[in-house]
């Protein structure tokens, strides 16, 4: 590579600490971003700095010329915008991270992505809604065994709560808060609310999905008192981490489980598993509120929506045939 600097998430150590008082800072300055973003920005400088190896470009301080050849290489390889995005803002991260000048502050590089958004197109692939039609043919299909009912647990639970799938895989069984009337599920940590300031959502006992039963069936089978309440279950049938000492750091399923369960229920219920997601829950329960009539807010309430424009997006859709302007002359 033309140089010794490669560009990383790691940032630089405060000048005059002591090498365990830097730790704790970097730690803190990635902890500013969510783990998932972390993630994915890590795989986007590493998709970066292979591109800037191959064509003989420095990743660190990279130039301006170089984002933007790499942005356009991008494109013509057939990314989406939205990756896209998500890699320039990568590349921008990892500069300030490093105190180096930021090379995506550049007019020809701000240019380069406004003509991929214009060329390439930002409309995003929505995921099929599991509606609770489509809930109930899924749970259907689920086997009777304690990997059943986990998997019943998490697509009625993950529904009734619409979810992210970051929120339910991080569920503890002191998140769970008995109610006569069903469960209090405290989220400690969400998309929306990173500082971890925490909200509740109410699940009702239900008479037809009945999520509460179905999350008791599971800790009961499972022996779950403490600890995540999603766990990966081995073919024996063996849960991980009951014991008392390990069930407060047992491991959890991830998010990507969450979506490798739904699609596989849903090939078994005899639907395209390629048009369904991890985000479909969510957007399942929005979808059948907003069909039986459901007040904009109370969906809120439940979604956990702070931007009521994406909420409406999914009444708009939910509604569309419903007085249609032309249902008496078509």
């Amino acid at each position: 590579m033309p140089t010794s600097e490669v560009l990383t998430l790691e940032p630089v150590e405060a000048a005059g600490l002591p090498a365990e008082a830097a730790a704790i800072v970097r730690a803190y300055q990635l902890a500013s971003k969510a783990d998932a973003t972390v993630r994915a920005y890590r795989s986007d400088v590493q998709v970066f700095q292979a591109w800037c190896e191959r064509y003989g470009f420095r990743s660190l301080p990279a130039s301006p010329e170089a984002v933007a050849g790499f942005l356009a290489h991008e494109a013509d390889a057939g990314r989406s915008a939205s990756t896209i995005g998500r890699r320039l803002a990568a590349i921008r991260y990892g500069h300030k991270l490093a105190k180096a000048a930021d090379p995506t502050d550049d007019e020809d590089v701000r240019a380069t992505m406004k003509g991929i958004r214009r060329r390439v197109g930002v409309a995003p692939t929505q995921k099929a809604a599991a509606t609770v039609d489509v809930l109930q043919m899924l749970l259907a299909r689920i086997p009777d065994t304690l990997t059943g009912k986990r998997d019943r647990a998490l697509l009625a639970l993950g529904f009734a709560g619409a979810f992210r799938r970051s929120e339910l895989v991080a569920l503890d069984v002191a998140d769970l808060i008995e109610d006569p009337e069903g469960l209090r599920v405290m989220v400690r940590r969400s998309k929306v609310d990173q500082e971890g300031r925490g909200f509740e959502k109410a699940i009702p006992t239900g008479r037809f999905i009945q999520p509460v039963r179905l999350v008791r069936e599971w800790l009961s089978a499972a022996g779950i008192t403490v600890g995540p309440v999603f766990r990966p279950v081995s073919r024996s049938g063996r849960v991980r981490g009951n014991c008392a000492q390990l069930a407060p750091q047992a491991t959890r399923l991830t998010d990507r489980s969450v979506a490798n369960i739904i699609k596989a229920y849903c090939t078994a219920a005899g639907l395209d598993a390629s048009t369904f997601g991890a985000h479909s829950l969510r957007a399942g329960y929005i979808t059948t509120a907003a069909e039986r009539g459901a007040d904009l807010a109370r969906i809120m309430d439940q979604s956990g929506h702070r931007d009521p424009r994406t909420v409406v997006g999914y009444i708009r859709r939910a509604n569309a045939f419903k007085g249609h302007s032309g249902s008496g002359f078509l």
